[in-house]
């Protein structure tokens, strides 16, 4: 079981507007998807593309439905193409969003680098085409992030990178380089299940292996029968979630109970995250929503 006075619980708001595929959810308001976090029993939301952007307007609607910020993506650009990107520019972007998010009273960012990414693409995501970082690269990422993630403290925020299909940090191997290449006191992992499960990796050693550096956790599950067809039909990440790929915990393939007991067994601390993007109109947001609650609360004792 999981300690309720050390870890939280989140949804995402990827289930109710899909930021990436915008037509995915533009019926639902911000609103709406806030008010339906907090009715099926979470306390905790990234931030999605609907949310207010006036920090002030944005807490007074999630304090009165007993809601907070816990994280929000940024995109970093160290690489672009085949490349080197221009650091300069992430760094002062992150700064403003590392203080937006302590104005929330977040603690943690989710950190990915996008410069090559195909993620966006229409290109296979189980292809050829995925980016391989060069020598240069990796050194640009790495040591950009370890630059970032004194940024971020000096804010009180903990930086944590979001391994991703489609990135030059997907497999086990580019995910223990990345760990091993920057500074374990300052830069952390965000674990997510569903995307080492997409890429055929099991999330069990990867969790093992980084739990002392994990400190925030993303609860994705995957459908091994739309998984199965990636490959086969050259579907991009974009088209994969469109067909389903990925659903909440307990509706997949994803055996969460080890990577539950793996966070309890290291007294894990922080925020878990449910993070699930669907297509609204096939999979109600706020019903999956329930139904993830209801899992993870038997689950886990939350």
């Amino acid at each position: 079981m999981l300690d309720s006075k050390k870890v939280r619980l989140g949804i995402a708001p990827i289930g109710w507007t899909n930021d990436d595929l915008p037509d995915l959810g533009a019926e639902n308001t911000f609103e709406q998807c806030v008010s339906e976090m907090a009715l099926a029993g979470f306390c905790g939301s990234e931030i999605g593309n609907k949310y207010p952007k006036d920090t002030a307007v944005l807490k007074h609607k999630l304090d009165v439905r007993g809601m907070q910020i816990c994280n929000a993506w940024f995109s970093t650009h160290f690489t672009k193409g085949t490349g080197i990107g221009d650091e300069a520019k992430t760094m002062e972007e992150f700064a403003s969003h590392c203080d937006r998010l302590a104005a929330l009273g977040a603690k943690v960012v989710g950190v990915s680098e996008q410069g090559n990414s195909i993620q966006g693409t229409n290109l296979p995501i189980l292809g050829d085409a995925k980016p391989v970082f060069t020598e240069e690269q990796w050194k640009a990422v790495t040591s950009g992030c370890n630059k970032l993630a004194k940024i971020a403290a000096e804010k009180g925020i903990t930086l944590t990178y979001h391994h991703h299909m489609g990135t030059g940090v997907q497999t086990a191997e580019e995910i223990h380089r990345f760990m091993a290449e920057t500074d374990a006191n300052s830069v952390f992992l965000l674990f997510d299940s569903g995307h080492l499960s997409f890429a055929d990796i099991d999330p069990l050693p990867v969790l093992e292996k980084y739990v002392s550096r994990v400190r925030h956790v993303h609860l994705k599950d995957l459908r091994k029968s739309v998984h199965a067809r990636v490959a086969p039909e050259k579907m991009s990440f974009l088209d994969a979630v469109r067909a389903g790929v990925f659903t909440v915990p307990g509706d997949g393939d994803v055996n969460f109970e080890p990577i539950f007991d793996i966070l309890a067994s290291a007294n894990y601390e922080g925020w878990v995250v449910v993070e699930a993007e669907q297509d609204p109109a096939k999979a109600n947001p706020f019903e999956y929503a329930k139904k993830a609650r209801a899992y993870i609360a038997e689950k886990t004792g939350l």
